[in-house]
């Protein structure tokens, strides 16, 4: 059964950048495979599961295909099933502005934006 290091494995898939920083992001706790803590020298197999997070955001892919060496980008995602959630909706947050250059509020304009934000709130 073919299997290699997840370090390696990673950068192969082009989920990082270099093959040191998916080493720095194993020794940091920030990859695992299926549910377990993965050192870089963990090895991967089909069907594993590996979560990493990656800079501000986690993936969370299945092992497809095990390869050695770094593909180019259109082969690289045939190794991989992305099982990552789909992030939360954005909440928008209702911001009151006003025109740049139209100096300090006045005092009307403070007790409707306090009017404002006691709605909000």
């Amino acid at each position: 059964m073919e299997s290699t290091r997840v370090d390696r494995w990673l950068w192969a898939v082009r989920l990082t950048k270099t093959r040191p920083d998916a080493a720095t992001a194993c020794r940091g706790g920030h990859v695992r495979v299926n549910d377990r803590p993965a050192k870089p020298s963990t090895t991967v197999v089909p069907g594993d599961q590996v979560q990493a997070r990656l800079g501000d955001r986690t993936r969370v892919v299945e092992v497809v295909r095990v390869i050695q060496k770094r593909v180019g980008a259109a082969d690289a995602v045939t190794c991989f099933l992305d099982r990552t959630p789909a992030p939360p909706p954005a909440v928008e947050v209702a911001v009151a502005l006003r025109d740049r250059g139209a100096g300090r509020p006045t005092k009307r304009d403070r007790r409707a934006l306090d009017r404002w934000r006691a709605r909000q709130g």
